[in-house]
Parts: C-alpha cells; structure tokens; sequence
C-alpha cells in the first residue's frame, strides 16, 4: 500500500465532495503534495493543498482545509490538524505502519527496486578523460556521481546505458606520441626537444621504459613520423588499459567505450556539419565554416571547419551527440567538470538546430574537489610532487570511503575532502558510520543463526511499539519514494544522506533495544525489522557503489 497516493487521493475526493454539496466553490484542484514533517508533533504526514487551492476555489484556505478534514474518508488516518494559515497535518494509525513493514519484507533484497518504466532509453556519459595520463581526483568525483547516478536510475526503474568518451583524435594524441618519443629517445641517450606541450608526467617516462623492456631499439631506425604513429597506437591503449582498470577498481563499470576516432574514419564529423549546412545554419567567413549558434541563445557564434580544413573539437562533439540520438537514446545525460560550463549553450544550440528538443540533452557540472589532510590544504601529489591521482587517493582512503566522499555532497557544490576524516575508524566518519550498522545488523544474524533462531515471516509486527522502532519502520517506508524522487533530480547524494540517517536510528535502536533474550513475539519482529533494515542499508550502499561489510 503506497500510504500518500491513499491520502492524496482521499483529500481531493473531501474536497469534491464538499464541492458537490456546496461548501466549497467548484473549480481546479491542484496537486496535493505530502511530506514528512520535520518535527513529530506536526505528524505523520502534511500537506499545504489548502493555500495552494485557495486561489482556484476562490475560498479561505482554512475553509478549505476544514472541508477536507470534515469530509476525509481515510481508513488510515488517526486524526487531523488544521495548522496556521490552513496546513493539514494527518497523524496516522499504527496498522499502516506495520503493514508497510510486512510490504517491505515481502520484497526482500529487492525493495528498492521500482517497477520498469516505459518509454524512454537514457544514455549516460561521464569521466571521459583524455587517455593520456592517469585520473586525477576531480575525474574521481565524476567516476563516483556518474556511476552512482547510473545505478540510481536503474533502481528507479530507468533504461540507462552508461558510456565513455574516448578522446583518442586530435593534438592531444599527437602530443602524447611525442612525448613518449622523446622519452624513449633519452634512454638511448639519443637528444631529443620534449615537445613544447608535452606531457611531463611519471607514467611518460614508464610508458617509454616498457617500449623499451618489449621491443629493445628496434623504433630507432624507423622514420620518425612512422614511429610516432606507432607510440601513439602504444601509448594511447596502454593507457586506455590502465584507465580500465582504475576504473573497475573504482567500482565504476561502463556498458559502451566509443571512440572520437571511430568519428573521423566514418567522415561523421564532415557528415554532422553538412547537415546542418542543409538545415541553413553553416556560413564561411575568413575561410572557415561557421555554425549559427547565436540564432539558439548563444553569445556567439562557433568554428566548426578551421580556415584550414581541420575540424575543432566543437565539431566532433557535434557529431558525437548526433550519433547518440541517431543510435536510439531519447535523452543524453552529461556529466562535464566546472571548467566546462561555458560550452553548454553551444552544445545545446547544436542539437536544437539538428531538430532535437534541447531537454533531450542534459548536461550536469561537477563542482571542483579540494583535498584537506589534518586541515591543511594538500595540493600536490607527495609521490611525484604533482597533481594527486585517483590510484593515490584510494591508497590512502579506499574506494569505499573515496566513494561515500564524493558523492554524499550536491555535485554541483564544491567538495572538501577531509583525507583525515575518510581514514578514521569512528562514527565521526560517514561510511564507517553506516558499514558499522550493516556489520552489528550481521553481528546479531550470526548470533540468532548460532542459536538456531529464525525468521518467522508471518510473527507479529504490532509489538514492535518502542518509539525509536516506530522511527525506524517510517524510515524504512520512505526509501521507495526517495529512489523515484532522487533519480528524477538526479541526486545520488540523497541516497547517501538516507543511509547515513538510517543507521542512525539503528544505531539508536541497537542501543536501546535487545534483540536476543527477550519474549520471543519481540524478538521475532526485532529480527524481521532489522532485517528489513540491513536489506535497505545493503541496496543504498549498492546504488552508491559502496561495500556493505558483514565484519568490522
């Protein structure tokens, strides 16, 4: 029994019937939207329907809400108060609580899960790094929200594809098979230029070591430019691989890796530009090809063909996007860093000017992350003395905690990550403080297993009467909801804070009430309800990616 479509329904049918019988005017209702209150003694549900409807109903909202409590037909409902201006709140009886509970437990290891939506197939691309050096802890971040998000949706019941962007085209790999070059050259002690935008980072320098270790000198009396082409094909998969596998090692799996490259050998970028050259939306000045993208909000216009004949990055993305739709993804979801932001409105132009509605595109901004260790700023890698790494920072912290870190902030604040905190072992830190609940909910399972006890699914829930088992079980009641609302705002950090919450009041719980040694009616609905919690606990921490350990 979903309880708040039982009550809104129930107070719009008050409100028609005061209608009918004239006590109220007749006109449009509005929604009636229910939330928890913050505060017990406001009760179990609240609604603001009557201030919403006052205008429309051309009535008091106070009026309004008396009618709906002197008409309301709720088997469910205790009693009702009417609260300043005209809020409704709705104290419920406890049968609703307890059924909810068996509701729960019917479900099992699956409650959580919604029903398959129909409709649309959502295609989610996050991370995306340029594969020429390893993932810093800002790529983390999006590593953790995307995936997350992805996992959300699924929960939800969404068609969701996740998806990789590799940028192997263009003069970052250019400029990568250089470097590499040089590299390999100077443990010949051949002297060689480092090209002027080349990459000085450590994995270069491995990189070239390894060329060396497998094919000795045999690239030293090749053509340069062949050379080149063949670091770069050595290069870019090394690194692609090492992506891979930090990525798995983050908990962080995708369904499809596609190439910017794969673009260019099938012409889609001269292809995507051509079209909306048709759609009259392309012109030439100075030589170049030039897309109208202020005729769709933006602030001006863009290259998409240099003077010179190359296409700009800009160009590809089109064409990238274009595939997506063209592949049979209804919405596109993006996750871009901070840094990123002024390229929405020209994205947005492009696909609106290839005929699709700009909703269908969705691009999210990942916040930047500052990393703090015993208050201090940390800034630099203490291993290489540059940018710290995804690898460093899960050495330091584990996935779990690196995860939980992440993402139980907005992604579109900025995150300060507190590396002391994410190591202790305290209930100062949040993922500890909710691994500690799902280890003490597998503490007492074990002890009920030794003692031969199981679950009886049809014990007596009514008994379960001690307030902080009454929170625990609303608690519980609300997860459903949260997944359907967080996957539509596209939250992943709600999840986070609900299991955070909800091994608060285990804990509580756990304090305060035996499960083992006490009237065998208590402690089979003890057993079923912190079974219901573990279930919870396990699935949330699952969306976020996160382990549930049985020990701690």
């Amino acid at each position: 029994m979903d309880i708040k479509n039982v009550l809104s329904e129930a107070v719009a049918a008050a409100v028609q019937k005061a209608m009918e019988e004239g006590k109220l005017n007749r006109g449009d209702l509005n929604p009636v939207v229910l939330t928890v209150p913050p505060q017990k003694a406001f009760g179990d549900f609240a609604t603001n329907f009557a201030l919403q409807a006052a205008k429309n109903l051309h009535c008091a909202p106070r009026v309004i809400a008396g009618a709906v409590k002197e008409n309301l037909a709720c088997p469910c409902v205790e009693k009702v108060e009417i609260a300043g201006p005209g809020f409704l709140n709705f104290y419920l009886k406890s049968d609703w609580l307890y059924q909810s509970l068996s509701d729960i437990l019917k479900k099992g290891t699956s409650y959580g899960n919604l029903p398959k939506k129909d409709g649309e197939k959502i295609q989610i691309e996050f991370v995306s790094a340029n594969p020429t050096g390893p993932l810093h802890v800002g790529h983390g971040r999006g590593a953790a929200v995307g995936s997350a998000l992805a996992n959300l949706m699924k929960a939800a019941g969404y068609d969701v594809t996740r998806e990789y962007y590799i940028n192997d085209a263009g003069n970052q790999m250019h400029n990568l098979a250089a470097s590499v070059n040089a590299r390999y050259l100077e443990l010949f002690n051949i002297p060689c230029p480092f090209p002027e935008n080349g990459y000085h980072g450590e994995d270069i320098v491995v990189t070239a070591k390894r060329i060396r270790e497998k094919y000795g000198d045999a690239f030293l009396s090749m053509d340069e430019n062949e050379r080149l082409e063949k670091f770069q094909t050595l290069a870019k998969d090394e690194k692609l691989a090492a992506l891979r596998e930090d990525l798995a090692a983050f908990n962080c799996e995708f369904d499809v890796w596609f190439s910017e490259q794969s673009l260019h050998d099938a012409d889609k970028i001269n292809q995507a530009v051509e079209t909306l050259r048709e759609k009259g939306y392309i012109y030439e000045k100075e030589g170049a090809l030039w897309f109208k993208s202020t005729e769709f909000g933006d602030d001006k216009d863009r290259v998409v063909i240099r003077d010179n004949g190359l296409s700009t990055y800009f160009a590809a993305d089109i064409a990238y996007h274009k595939n997506k739709f063209e592949r049979g993804f209804d919405r596109v979801i993006n996750l871009w860093g901070a840094d990123h932001h002024g390229y929405i409105p020209r994205m947005k132009a492009a696909m609106q000017a290839l005929g699709y509605r700009p909703e269908q595109l969705e691009i999210l901004i990942l916040q930047m992350v500052s990393l703090y260790r015993n208050g201090e700023l940390v800034k630099m890698s203490k291993r290489t003395g540059k940018a710290v790494t995804l690898n460093e920072l899960i050495e330091e912290v584990g996935t779990d905690a690196a995860r939980f870190f992440f993402i139980m902030r907005s992604m579109d604040s900025q995150l300060d990550f507190d590396l002391t905190l994410a190591t202790e072992h305290s209930n100062d830190n949040p993922v500890y403080y909710v691994q500690y609940a799902h280890a003490r909910i597998c503490s007492i399972m074990r002890q009920m297993e030794e003692e031969k006890i199981q679950l009886d699914p049809d014990c007596d829930l009514t008994v379960l009467t001690e307030p902080v088992e009454v929170d625990l079980i609303k608690k519980l009641n609300t997860y459903e909801e949260l997944i359907e609302t967080a996957a539509a705002e596209r939250a992943p950090h709600k999840i986070a804070h609900y299991v955070y919450e909800l091994a608060g009041l285990f804990h509580s719980f756990y304090n305060q009430c035996r499960v083992l040694g006490v009237d065998p009616a208590v402690q089979q609905a003890r057993l079923a309800l912190i079974t219901a919690v573990g279930n919870t606990l396990r699935h949330g921490l699952m969306i976020l990616g996160v382990s549930a350990p049985e020990h701690m």
